[in-house]
């Protein structure tokens, strides 16, 4: 397939090319590629100034198939649309802009829509916040009990931000709104102090995109900590600029650090985010993959389910097959969080299992280690298993792959059918007045029924 059309510049090869980044500023000529209308593309602009935009050369010359944008799947996973958000927010900025209304004003008008975005989704600035010795530990978050994830201060961007990002939060420059730490040493007394833990993800943004002499500072104090089974990585970059291992200047000495981590007698799971297939189509893709498996790290595979992105079986399919093949181990299908623009990239809970169900069932034993549909909710991971009929009513089977209640995590629950849920809080129990984690939180006063009822003010 051609990437690009003959209108646009022909696709180069950027192995070995400087990353370039390109911003809201290069929004207008970037969609003028795609056939927009100024009348389109000034509420484009709209959008970006309430969602964050950025991506890279890589991702425009490489990924994007420019002779079907802005339909082209690539396209939409990078650009705002202008129907993402509600039409009179859209208006109400584009009118501002149009007028050249002063920065302040255009702020204020984006910062009232992101707060009517649920920009921190499931109670993971009430709940999910540790202290130690009484006093909040920034950038860190501890929901299970075995997991901690840390946001370290200069992984907070991305190579290219994702339309659906749940963490976008972080990237609309709202201090309020981010989430970073940059003391390793008092994250290490605190997994000291909780000797439960066995496994630390770095996530962001995402942490490849910090240099290696940095990523190796945050790394190497854990790697002391006998309790840790298991080091994480969250990372897009695999997809968005896999240079990183291969042609980057520190490439070599990342790997390097790699090494260092699975010598340790640690797991090093590289979590690596691919949405489409077209994303593992390139060489170097391949050659990045080879490389971070040569470490001893295991590559898993993760992404939600997106309308007008990868909403089809066949999409799930193609793309846990290559990634087998390519000696990844495909892990889970997400539910689009209730977060950002959820209503317009949301696929209902009932269409969400019957994709991954037919394209679960195309693929060897060697695949089906990917769990899914699963929705990351306040109480914890729900995972859709089916919709089955008893006595006579149709209903959802779900189960908990990971819970703040651990004693709840496997356990299955019925949830009343409903053809337009797209998350948990828009299920009803069946067979009892609540589900099995409407109770107390563990360790807290906050109950999970009074957590999820509270719904986007959190």
């Amino acid at each position: 397939m051609t990437l690009v059309n003959d209108a646009a510049p022909a696709a180069v090869n950027t192995t070995g090319r400087r990353f370039r980044a390109f911003t809201a500023k290069h929004l207008d000529e970037l969609t003028a590629r795609a056939g927009l209308t100024a009348e389109q593309r000034l509420a484009i602009q709209a959008v970006a100034t309430v969602l964050p935009f950025r991506t890279n050369s890589y991702v425009v010359d490489e990924l994007i198939d420019w002779s079907a944008a802005p339909d082209d799947p690539i396209y939409r996973l990078v650009f705002p649309q202008e129907d993402m958000l509600p039409a009179e927010d859209v208006a109400r900025i584009a009118d501002l802009l149009r007028r050249g209304a002063p920065r302040a004003e255009v702020n204020a008008a984006a910062h009232e829509v992101r707060l009517k975005l649920n920009p921190h989704p499931a109670g993971q600035l009430q709940l999910n916040i540790p202290t130690l010795h009484e006093e909040p530990m920034p950038g860190v978050q501890h929901k299970y009990p075995e997991t901690v994830l840390f946001f370290p201060k200069q992984g907070q961007t991305c190579h290219a931000y994702c339309t659906y990002c749940f963490r976008w939060a972080q990237f609309v420059g709202e201090p309020d709104l981010k989430m970073a730490g940059d003391d390793v040493e008092r994250l290490k007394r605190y997994l000291l102090a909780h000797p439960e833990v066995t496994s630390v993800l770095f996530t962001g943004g995402d942490p490849m995109i910090m240099g290696e002499p940095v990523l190796r500072r945050y790394i190497e104090p854990l790697l002391e900590l006998e309790q840790l089974e298991s080091i994480r990585i969250g990372s897009k970059a695999l997809a968005y600029w896999p240079q990183r291992w291969v042609t980057d200047p520190d490439a070599d000495d990342t790997l390097r650090l790699f090494e260092k981590v699975v010598n340790a007698g640690k797991n090093l799971a590289f979590m690596a985010h691919f949405t489409h297939p077209r994303e593992l189509e390139p060489h170097l893709v391949s050659e990045a993959t080879r490389r971070i498996r040569s470490t001893g790290a295991v590559i898993r595979t993760q992404a939600p389910l997106i309308r007008t992105i990868n909403d089809t079986p066949l999409t799930w399919e193609t793309m846990w097959r290559r990634q087998l093949r390519m000696g990844m181990v495909p892990y889970y299908m997400f539910v689009e969080r209730d977060t950002g623009p959820q209503d317009y990239f949301a696929v209902p809970l009932t269409r969400a299992y019957e994709i991954f169900r037919d394209a679960y069932k195309n693929t060897s034993g060697l695949c089906r280690t990917v769990r899914g549909p699963s929705m990351s909710a306040t109480p914890g991971k729900v995972c859709v298993d089916g919709v089955v009929e008893i006595g006579g009513e149709k209903l959802f089977v779900l189960h908990f792959i990971q819970c703040r209640d651990p004693e709840l995590v496997n356990r299955p629950f019925f949830a009343k059918y409903d053809p337009e849920a797209v998350w948990l809080t828009d299920l009803r129990p069946a067979f009892a007045d609540r589900f099995p984690f409407e109770g107390r939180v563990p360790g807290g006063d906050v109950t999970a029924h009074d957590v999820v009822a509270a719904g986007p003010s959190l």
